[in-house]
């Protein structure tokens, strides 16, 4: 079927105004990842002194390596506890007997879709209230709230897109609850745990905002750069930012590539 003059121009039409969206949105990335390797000055650009010797200097940036300890640290954990509480509430949810579905799910997609700035000060005053110290342990809490959410969509998916019949056959031959989960239930929803953990840790590893409201002395990735900024633009800050922006479209892209292979095989 051939296309007439009108639905070409249309579609060239739309191709200029993506090109120019995915333009906008990355030229920014591209042009930081340039300068932090090839070094500028009120000369002009270097652009014969490419080098990587400010990704070396960072390696060497003692508190650049606690920052990058902490925020992997605060990941792992908050990922860690959202998935097994995302895995717990999606099986109750489902589960015929349970109450309170619905406000389970306004008490998990709330944090997420409130703004930052809300969800953080919540906490903080939270813990202001009941005396405990900010630190790790609610930076941890904090990302776990944030994070939750897409975990449990995705495992709660995954969790009704499983036939029935696989659990009523493992409780006819005699199986535990537990053996249930283990051999028949949990390697369904492995695939879906996996990738919105990897989702998750990309979400945890940029948070800035609630971050900035429980960590007291801690200092994460976000909150190192904010500081070095504030000081002034140095190759060093683009150094640390590329590196931030390749750790979450690696993230990104790792969880496009399960996500599209899980959505064929349901078709």
């Amino acid at each position: 079927m051939h296309k007439t003059n009108t639905e070409h121009l249309i579609d060239v039409f739309l191709g200029l105004i993506t090109a120019g969206t995915f333009f906008v949105l990355y030229m920014p990335i591209v042009v930081n990842s340039i300068f932090s390797l090839v070094p500028s000055d009120r000369n002009g650009i270097h652009w014969g002194e490419a080098s990587f010797e400010w990704y070396w200097r960072l390696l060497e940036n003692e508190s650049v390596i606690a920052a990058i300890k902490t925020t992997l640290i605060v990941s792992v954990i908050a990922v860690a506890i959202a998935a097994i509480l995302a895995i717990i509430l999606a099986i109750y949810v489902e589960w015929e007997g349970a109450v309170f579905q619905r406000t389970i799910e306004l008490v998990v997609y709330t944090p997420f879709l409130m703004p930052p700035i809300i969800t953080g000060l919540s906490l903080l005053m939270f813990f202001d209230r009941i005396g405990i110290s900010r630190g790790e342990a609610t930076i941890i809490v904090g990302h776990t709230a944030l994070v939750l959410a897409v975990l449990y969509r995705l495992v709660l998916t995954r969790l009704r897109a499983m036939p029935h019949t696989l659990v009523e056959a493992s409780a006819d031959l005699g199986a535990t609850r537990l053996q249930t989960f283990r051999y028949v239930v949990w390697p369904q929803l492995r695939p879906a745990v996996i990738t919105g953990a990897v989702l998750a840790m990309a979400v945890s590893f940029d948070e800035t905002l609630i971050t900035v409201f429980l960590a007291g002395d801690t200092t994460t990735i976000p909150l190192r750069l904010w500081g070095m900024m504030r000081v002034g633009f140095k190759p060093e800050i683009n150094a640390l930012v590329t590196i931030v922006l390749l750790v979450s479209i690696i993230m990104a892209v790792i969880t496009a590539i399960r996500i599209k292979p899980a959505e064929g095989n349901e078709e």
